[in-house]
């Protein structure tokens, strides 16, 4: 497949064993992978390189995987990260929502699936959903940019928002004063509305009503059974 050609895979595993036989699996699928033992050496790769996504186990030493993302995260904002564990606590999966995962895959799994797993993200993180022609949007003090992912004040300071963020926040302003469906808004943007995706997307939504907090004509809430609404004063 030509465009696995050109994806580049960080993984961080501590188990020397799995992290050779998920190399191996994915450059006979023409990736190219490069393998780190521990978080602090993920970190120092991924400093040195770039890459199309980040596969990170939870636990790991030296650095793990939650604070490796957010170090991730700090310097990219964009790039997928999908945690891999032997965990499979719901406070877990929903911690590496917070730091920002993209998806979460807990072990044993099959090779296949994995592998399903990446091309998801992939592909669902290549692009926004393009629902109208608007891309600019005022709200109060602030000035959304859904293409250049900005949401800026007056005053000049500038929030660069991650891609789910500036797609979640695009669809709420599309529907200004109206019910974004829940399920529209989880198909449109994860491409599936299952329990962790909303989950996951509850998380963005407390993320939004964050940098949205100081402008009291903006509100986020909820609307029970249905979805959100962002209500404008």
């Amino acid at each position: 497949m030509e465009e696995a050609k050109k994806v580049k895979i960080l993984l961080a595993e501590d188990d020397v064993n799995l992290g050779l036989i998920v190399q191996e699996y994915l450059i006979s699928k023409q990736y190219d992978v490069d393998v780190a033992e521990n978080g602090e050496l993920a970190f120092q790769k991924f400093l040195k390189n770039t890459y199309n996504i980040c596969v990170l186990d939870v636990m790991m030493p030296l650095k793990d995987g939650f604070t490796l993302a957010k170090e991730i995260r700090e310097i990219n904002s964009e790039i997928p990260i999908m945690f891999l564990t032997a965990k499979s606590l719901k406070e877990d999966i929903l911690e590496g929502f917070h730091v920002g995962a993209d998806d979460y895959i807990t072990k044993p799994f099959s090779m296949e699936e994995f592998l399903l797993r990446i091309q998801a993200v992939l592909k669902r993180t290549s692009h926004q959903p393009n629902i109208s022609q608007n891309t600019e949007f005022n709200l109060g003090k602030f000035h959304f940019d859904s293409i250049k992912q900005l949401l800026s004040e007056k005053n000049g300071t500038h929030k660069k928002l991650t891609t789910k963020e500036s797609q979640l926040l695009k669809m709420l302003c599309e529907h200004e004063n109206q019910t974004l469906e829940r399920n529209l808004a989880l198909k449109s943007i994860w491409e599936e509305d299952s329990y962790f995706n909303a989950r996951s997307m509850d998380v963005y939504i407390t993320k939004l009503r964050k940098l949205l907090k100081d402008e009291p004509s903006i509100q986020i809430i909820n609307v029970h059974g249905k979805g959100f609404k962002l209500i404008k004063t």
